[in-house]
């Protein structure tokens, strides 16, 4: 399925690529070049009118990793996550501490997860 994407957050993602969370950086750390079960991620990815931390096309997964600036954010969250979910992607969301101090546990969550997305009879390769 192809995603599309509002233009104008072209730009601005770019620029997010570059700065980020320690946990961000952390996490994509452990998802680029393939190094997690040999799935590309992509980073900041402009998604309808939203940019979404961490994109995995093959299983139509976001993950987001929530920081500071998500406090006091829920209904704008809830209405970013349900847009998503439209679009038939599944958005998982890890605390930025959660990241960075317990990388293991949130791996292990994700490998649960696909496995069990797999285990569904979806193409996830």
């Amino acid at each position: 399925m192809k995603l599309y994407y509002n233009p104008n957050l072209k730009m601005r993602s770019r620029k997010l690529r570059g700065g980020g969370t320690l946990a961000e950086a952390l996490l994509w750390n452990k998802l680029k070049a393939r190094w997690f079960l040999c799935l590309q991620f992509h980073r900041q990815k402009p998604i309808g009118n939203y940019i979404a931390d961490f994109y995995c096309k093959e299983l139509d997964l976001v993950i987001e990793v929530d920081g500071s600036t998500h406090r006091d954010r829920y209904d704008y969250d809830a209405t970013r996550q349900a847009a998503l979910e439209v679009l038939g992607l599944s958005v998982l969301r890890f605390e930025d501490e959660q990241v960075r101090k317990g990388m293991e546990g949130v791996l292990k969550t994700l490998e649960v997860w696909v496995e069990e997305k797999r285990g569904m009879g979806h193409d996830a390769r």
